[in-house]
């Protein structure tokens, strides 16, 4: 599912999410990743000499093969979901929410199917929102009271004005990193502006690592309009830039510096990434242009490592 082809309500988000991750699951069941996938989604191998009456029929139907259910206390996964506020993750511009495919929109919608299968699996999962500094921040808990909290919470977000805001990933991370006392799989979703700089990179890192050092696995979607951020196509005409983040603007031809900005962007993304793998950090690079679902399978190839 496209993101621009979603026009967000109140009511509607947890259904989207809902009918993105079902989606997803039934597909692997059809894929390569068969075995793995029904074992996720609330499933185990049936074991000769176990009770008949937890067997999922309607699986054993679709896959001729034999699963239980799972219950709670076969899961005890807990989850913090972090999102970047910054001014930065609010594009491309949206006037209305029809068409809504903004990085933040994305961010927002991932984090929806996050929580979504979450709370399939009865799991903790909390929500830390930052800017320039943490903003919000609750703690990962699976009751029903908990998970509608973040829910409007998400919600809220989608509906936000945008305001002019820089990123601080780095001290925003040790912030939340300090905040979480038992151990964790953390998700950040950023467009990583703070990679664009050497020194900001290396905050970033620092901060990544601190997760690490509390024993919690990481995984960060770094986020981005891949055809304007990273392979710099536009048209054979002068532009106007603007940074979202500090307001400062330019004017500039694209193919004046397009060679130098590809060249650069790659390199910049390529060395996060090598420190990230260096230090057991998954960092996925998302494309917004492409369905939500690309997100979903990094997902639940980490969880299924922590449990």
């Amino acid at each position: 599912m496209l993101l621009g082809d979603t026009f967000f309500q109140l009511d509607n988000l947890e259904l989207l999410a809902k009918q993105v991750v079902e989606g997803f699951i039934i597909g692997m069941h059809k894929s390569p990743f068969h075995g793995f996938s029904v074992e996720f989604a609330e499933h185990r191998l049936y074991n000769v000499g176990e009770p008949i009456k937890n067997i999922d029929w309607k699986v054993y139907g679709r896959t001729d093969k034999m699963f239980s259910k799972r219950y709670e206390e076969e899961t005890n996964l807990r989850c913090q979901l972090v999102i970047d506020c910054s001014s930065s993750m609010y594009y491309p511009e949206v006037k209305s929410s029809f068409n809504a495919k903004s990085k933040i929109h994305f961010a927002v919608m991932a984090a929806a199917c996050f929580q979504y299968l979450l709370k399939k699996q009865r799991d903790a999962v909390g929500l830390s929102l930052y800017n320039e500094k943490v903003i919000y921040n609750l703690d990962a808990r699976s009751s029903n009271t908990h998970h509608q909290l973040i829910g409007n919470q998400l919600l809220k977000l989608l509906q936000q004005e945008k305001t002019l805001a820089k990123s601080a990933t780095g001290s925003a991370l040790h912030q939340i990193a300090e905040s979480i006392h038992k151990r964790s799989l953390v998700i950040v979703l950023s467009d990583m502006t703070d990679n664009l700089s050497k020194n900001g990179m290396a905050d970033v890192l620092n901060a990544l690592n601190h997760l690490r050092y509390n024993k919690h696995e990481v995984i960060v979607f770094d986020i981005a309009d891949k055809t304007k951020e990273i392979d710099f196509e536009f048209e054979n005409r002068p532009y106007e830039f603007t940074d979202l983040e500090t307001a400062e603007k330019i004017r500039l031809h694209p193919e004046q510096i397009k060679q130098h900005y590809t060249q650069q962007m790659q390199q910049l993304k390529s060395e996060l990434k090598l420190r990230c793998g260096q230090n057991k950090i998954d960092l996925i690079e998302v494309d917004i242009n492409k369905g939500i679902e690309q997100i979903l399978l990094p997902y639940i190839n980490k969880r299924s490592k922590m449990m």
